[in-house]
């Protein structure tokens, strides 16, 4: 009945998060919007201390309309998500936009590629998926040791409230409920040694966390 459930909590969650999108950006200029994006995920590479140099692959998994791999424009990037082909839909976002980016429609749990990347960007869409574990299982296979992994999430601040969250349709759009803590033990699980923890945003309920970790040798 919980499989059942969980399934059925991620297939509305996808169906919220496309109309979403089309709801937030539909006023917006799509030159606009991808200058303000790219900027924002610049500012958002110094506040983790990364830079991948333009000879190093990259996966960004879980991508979304205009996810982290805008501004790979020199770096072998794949970028992964179920919704891609829904995403053509919107003027925000067209694949021949970005000629070296392998655009993969799957989600995470069924995504498998013989490729290897230096860095992993999971960037507001751990909580997205159906399986979490499983989702990091996929991303783990694709990292030789010394690849490194950023992971930012919504974290809940309160253990009462991310409980009640976890039953209630209080944020529906994100299926998966977790404590910080949760997530650290999802990646030491997959064999990941976190380097790094902060909070880019305060939040009341949520703080959105991000983990910087790497794969150990």
């Amino acid at each position: 009945m919980k499989t059942l459930f969980s399934s059925l909590k991620w297939r509305l969650a996808q169906w919220a998060e496309y109309r979403w999108w089309r709801w937030y950006l539909h006023n917006k200029s799509p030159e606009v919007y991808l200058k303000n994006k790219a900027a924002y995920w610049q500012r958002f590479l110094k506040q983790c201390e990364v830079s991948p140099t333009e000879d190093e692959k990259v996966l960004d998994a879980g991508c979304g309309p205009a996810g982290i791999f805008i501004i790979f424009n020199k770096q072998a990037t794949v970028a992964v998500d179920p919704l891609l082909n829904h995403y053509e839909s919107l003027p925000h976002f067209s694949r021949s936009q970005y000629p070296l980016v392998q655009f993969v429609a799957e989600p995470l749990e069924k995504f498998h590629t013989n490729k290897i990347f230096d860095w992993v960007f999971c960037l507001n869409a751990l909580n997205h998926t159906l399986d979490p574990q499983l989702s990091l299982q996929n991303i783990r296979k694709t990292m030789a040791p010394g690849s490194r992994l950023v992971l930012a999430t919504d974290a809940h601040k309160y253990p009462l409230l991310c409980h009640l969250f976890q039953w209630l349709p209080g944020d529906f759009l994100h299926p998966q409920q977790y404590l910080k803590e949760d997530y650290q033990n999802m990646l030491l699980a997959e064999g990941l040694k976190v380097q790094r923890v902060f909070d880019a945003k305060k939040g009341l309920v949520f703080d959105y966390t991000v983990f910087v970790a790497a794969a150990e040798v």
